[in-house]
């Protein structure tokens, strides 16, 4: 008998509501379970975070930046992997992010670029 996998949870860390609605909206639709977070705090304290999965983190929020909420869960020993999303991915934020090995998607999003990049580091 064929085994059904679970969805591959996503979790989404944004401080504005339409952004984290809509991800959740269009990344249910690719077939994700998908979990949301108001900034990093909420997701740091969040004892109970699934084992795989990846990390959609925006990189500007009000208190903790995305990359510093990724280094803060590697630290912790979570290394899940991360799509950073920003609207100015600047060359020393592209440096930052890939010595973390975190992808990162532009804003606004054009067509499938974040699912693939979600698809892309799930099959790693």
């Amino acid at each position: 008998m064929h085994q059904v996998q679970p969805p591959m949870t996503i979790l989404v860390i944004d401080d504005d509501c339409a952004v984290r609605n809509s991800l959740k909206f269009s990344l249910e639709l690719e077939g994700f379970a998908v979990r949301l977070y108001a900034d990093g705090r909420a997701l740091l304290d969040d004892v109970h975070l699934p084992v795989g999965g990846c990390l959609v983190v925006d990189q500007m929020m009000p208190g903790i930046s995305g990359l510093d909420v990724v280094d803060a869960l590697r630290m912790r020993g979570v290394s899940m992997p991360a799509v950073l999303i920003t609207s100015i991915a600047s060359p020393s934020l592209c440096q930052r992010a890939a010595a973390a090995g975190v992808a990162i998607v532009e804003k606004p999003f054009f067509g499938n670029g974040l699912v693939e990049a979600i698809r892309g580091l799930l099959a790693q």
